[in-house]
């Protein structure tokens, strides 16, 4: 079995876990969250924690419990906390603009960019100083507002020689040595 899955997943105050059939679903009071579950995986529910174990011994069964167990805690802290991702707009003139799940960018390119994220997935702008805006995409499921956060990173990413572009808030860009003259 998964070292990952032997764990159970504790559940928080205010969170309802539902295990129907082939599916779970996890409500919280930041909102709600459901996923199919795998056949080889078994998912059950005792006295406020949610055990995951694989139903035979086959590898893939194993490996299965431990991605399932991963993906139903990062269920259960989604709608209990939230996930946050951190983005930085480096460079002259870069401009991010939020309206609730909309956001309005001006990335250095001749039109600006308009970026309409799924319902559950809101933009705050954080500061904003000459040089650097800093953009937070909050939401519950984290493998949607990180799919939302590499979209945005990927219609500008940093370049090396000046470093101006789209970044992760916690991401180091390597810089290069512009051209010398002999």
């Amino acid at each position: 079995m998964s070292r990952v899955a032997k764990e159970p997943i504790a559940i928080p105050g205010g969170v309802k876990v539902d295990i129907r059939g082939g599916s779970i679903a996890v409500n919280g009071p930041k909102g709600n969250l459901d996923m199919k579950l795998n056949s080889l995986v078994k998912v059950t529910d005792d006295e406020g924690k949610v055990k995951v174990t694989a139903r035979n011994s086959s590898v893939k069964s194993r490996a299965m419990s431990g991605t399932m167990r991963s993906l139903i805690n990062n269920m259960v802290t989604g709608v209990s906390e939230g996930y946050q991702v951190g983005l930085v707009l480096v460079g002259t003139g870069y401009r991010a603009k939020a309206n609730g799940s909309e956001l309005d960018l001006s990335l250095g390119y001749s039109h600006p960019i308009k970026y309409v994220a799924p319902d559950s997935v809101k933009f705050e702008i954080k500061s904003e100083s000459s040089s650097q805006v800093e953009l937070a995409v909050y939401g519950i499921d984290k493998q949607q507002i990180g799919q939302v956060a590499a979209d945005i990173r990927r219609m500008r990413p940093p370049e090396p020689y000046k470093g101006k572009g789209v970044r992760y808030a916690n991401e180091q860009i390597r810089r290069k040595q512009a051209k010398s003259v002999a």
